[in-house]
């Protein structure tokens, strides 16, 4: 409508407008795109995970044969694939699952990011974490009692602050342990 308004500013009859417009071709956003730009199906997509696992002081698992990785985020469990959309994640205190062709490693995080780039890259970065398999459910059971009595009023309030989040994440430990 515009277009015919502009026309007849200009004098031009309308039907020479119309005409004109209703028999160019359209343009279609394919015709735009060159070979190059052009995809082929699946030649160029890697079926793999390049993980980073780091925390401040430590690399504590780095592969490029990651098939998935299932992490405890606070928007939920989470399974990231090779070609995953990019997306940072903060982490809970949970368990990373990395899961390679040969069998899969389990690690316990406090909690932290998980960063997903482009080209299958994740880097997780934490605090603190480590294998599951250093953790005893009964050294689990006796740390909460410790830190219970400690938040049920046995200290500073600093020291009750500090017992409730041991707590916190031992109880994830816990439950991640049976």
């Amino acid at each position: 409508m515009n277009s015919l308004r502009l026309a007849a500013s200009r004098g031009l009859p309308r039907t020479a407008v119309r005409s004109s417009s209703l028999s160019s071709p359209v343009a279609r956003p394919s015709t735009f795109v060159s070979q190059q730009q052009r995809r082929g199906y699946a030649e160029e997509v890697s079926d793999k995970i390049k993980l980073s696992l780091t925390l401040p002081h430590q690399a504590i698992y780095k592969s490029e044969d990651v098939v998935q990785v299932n992490i405890a985020a606070e928007s939920g469990e989470m399974g990231i694939l090779a070609q995953h959309v990019p997306s940072i994640e903060q982490l809970k205190p949970g368990l990373v699952e990395v899961i390679e062709g040969g069998g899969s490693k389990q690690f316990f995080l406090s909690g932290g990011f998980a960063v997903v780039q482009p080209g299958s890259k994740l880097s997780i970065n934490a605090v603190e974490g480590y294998p599951l398999d250093d953790f005893s459910a009964d050294a689990v059971r006796s740390q909460i009692s410790e830190a219970q009595k400690i938040a049920s009023g046995g200290g500073s309030e600093q020291d009750i602050a500090e017992a409730k989040i041991e707590i916190e994440v031992l109880e994830s430990l816990q439950a991640v342990l049976k």
